[in-house]
C-alpha cells in the first residue's frame, strides 16, 4: 500500500487569532482565514477554502451584530477537521429563527453555519460571554 504520511507539522499551521470591533474586522477576518487555507498541507479544495471563509465571515458578524460588538476569531487545525472558534461578550446564545426574505432582518446565517459544519457548540466563557465554534470537515 503506497501513502502519503503527513506530519503533525506540516499539517497544522501555528493557530491564528483575529481581534475585531467594526465592519472593517469582517474583511479582515476573511482574508485571515482565506491566507490560513493556504498554509495547510495537503491544500484544501477550493469548497473547502470557501466554506471556512463563509463561516468565519457568518460567525464574526453575528458577534458584532449580536455579541456587543467585539469579537476574537481563533483558526486552529486537527487530523481531519478545521476549527473556527469566536468569541464575544454577549450571555446571548445564537438561536434559528426564520430568516427575514426582504432582507432587512438577517436570520440566515446560525442556520447556514449548522449546515456547513460538521458540529457547532456554543459554551460559556468563564470571563462572561460565549464562544461559538464551528468544526468543518478538512
Amino acid at each position: 500500500m503506497n501513502s502519503t504520511k503527513i506530519t503533525v507539522s506540516q499539517a497544522t499551521p501555528v493557530a491564528t487569532t483575529v481581534r475585531g470591533d467594526s465592519a472593517a474586522s469582517i474583511s479582515r477576518a476573511r482574508q485571515v482565514a482565506q491566507a490560513f487555507t493556504r498554509r495547510l498541507v495537503p491544500t484544501p479544495c477550493p469548497d473547502v477554502a470557501d466554506t471556512l471563509v463563509l463561516v468565519v465571515s457568518e460567525l464574526v458578524t453575528n458577534a458584532l451584530r449580536h455579541g456587543d460588538g467585539t469579537f476574537t476569531l481563533r483558526l486552529n487545525t486537527h487530523p481531519d477537521a478545521i476549527e473556527v472558534a469566536v468569541d464575544d461578550t454577549s450571555p446571548r446564545w445564537p438561536r434559528m429563527r426564520t430568516p427575514d426574505l426582504t432582507g432587512s432582518g438577517g436570520g440566515f446565517g446560525w442556520p447556514m453555519v449548522n449546515r456547513l459544519a460538521r458540529t457547532t457548540a456554543v459554551t460559556r466563557r468563564a470571563g462572561g460571554g460565549k464562544t461559538v465554534t464551528a468544526f468543518l470537515p478538512r
